[in-house]
């Protein structure tokens, strides 16, 4: 069964598709956006490897001519250096703002096409075909594009929304147990931010959703994407509510950032330790309970994510330095740390003016050197 969900955003509406069997079919659902019967499909070579001649056929069943732009996979590829790549092989192939750009792959491939869909040739559209469980629920929906430098994550980028996305739960199949746990990390964190129902629902249901069990992650993937497109309706260029959706990003950034944005850690588990840290760090401010910490502590641990520091990077990081990591946060302003935090599971809001020494103390106490 396909569900539909739509992203409410006037004009810019569009839906997303979550289902088995949606690459099979994704020429017809793509050719009503194009106004001449070509694309250019940007993936990554494992992905391209894995499911391209599905997505070729299907393409080639609507009459669709597809030209593959193939990136190398990993995160070292969503920088300056992969996007003028892009860019400059999107040029070679002649496509024109009338023309049409898939993203195929997961949240790297998702983030590199979005962004150079958003500048070439001043903005053209784009489709996102999202191969990962974290891209399905997360990544691919809501129109934030962006490319990494060595200042920090996502820092150039911009809001470009999709026409369509397109979740097919059957090339979950093929994902390391590794990615499906990076997914499921960005699954929990809707449950902590604002549906406790939903957090509840996933520790019971957790394993049948790591598992691929249909039903399980058919509803895991569904009702994600149900509470982000809810919220991007209402705050797309996130001046509000949308900052919710950070929720464990601004210490797993800082962890990025000091792995080194490879393969030492990756985006989900660093989002995963991210959460639990921002609890710990909520109950150590009084603003939540400790058993409340302690219960999303345990939600993640039991995903087989990391919830330490120690857990998170191979050696003891500087506080100072981690602390200098989150002050090149975006939602960071004049100097000022921004996080968001709890005050119970499934109660998430956003703390402006953190104090950079609370958090430095934090840190020390969870194993950071002074």
């Amino acid at each position: 069964m396909t569900r539909a969900v739509s992203v409410g955003l006037g004009e810019r509406a569009y839906e997303v598709l979550i289902g088995p069997g949606l690459l099979d079919r994704a020429g017809e659902r793509i050719r009503p956006f194009l106004k001449r019967g070509r694309t250019a499909v940007v993936s990554d070579e494992t992905v391209w490897g894995l499911h391209g001649a599905r997505l070729t056929a299907a393409l080639a069943a609507a009459g669709i001519a597809a030209e593959p732009v193939i990136v190398s996979p990993g995160e070292q590829t969503k920088s300056w250096e992969g996007l003028s790549d892009v860019c400059d092989r999107l040029l070679a192939r002649n496509l024109d703002r009338g023309d049409l750009i898939v993203a195929f792959g997961g949240g790297v491939v998702g983030d590199l096409a979005g962004f150079a869909a958003a500048i070439y040739k001043r903005g053209v559209d784009f489709v996102q075909i999202p191969t990962t469980l974290l891209a399905q629920v997360d990544s691919s929906v809501g129109g934030k594009t962006a490319i990494d430098t060595p200042r920090g994550k996502n820092l150039i980028g911009a809001f470009h929304q999709p026409r369509l996305v397109l979740a097919d739960l059957d090339v979950l199949a093929t994902l390391p147990d590794r990615e499906m746990r990076c997914g499921y990390a960005e699954v929990i964190k809707y449950g902590f931010l604002g549906d406790f129902g939903f957090f509840e629902w996933l520790e019971a249901n957790g394993p049948a959703v790591l598992a691929r069990e249909p039903a399980a992650l058919s509803h895991a993937v569904a009702r994600s994407v149900e509470m982000k497109a809810e919220i991007v309706a209402e705050d797309e260029k996130e001046a509000g509510r949308r900052a919710l959706l950070n929720l464990g990003h601004t210490f797993g950034h800082a962890l990025e950032a000091e792995a080194g944005f490879g393969e030492v850690l990756l985006h989900g588990e660093a989002v995963g330790a991210g959460c639990a840290l921002a609890y710990r760090f909520s109950a150590a401010q009084g603003l939540c309970s400790a058993q409340d910490a302690a219960r999303a502590g345990a939600a993640i641990a039991a995903a087989g994510l990391p919830t330490t520091l120690a857990e998170a990077v191979r050696s003891p990081p500087r506080a100072d330095r981690l602390v200098g990591h989150m002050a090149q946060d975006k939602k960071a302003e004049g100097g000022r740390l921004t996080f968001i935090l709890a005050r119970a599971l499934g109660e998430a809001f956003t703390a402006r003016d953190v104090s950079s020494a609370a958090v430095r103390d934090f840190l020390i106490s969870e194993g950071a050197l002074p």
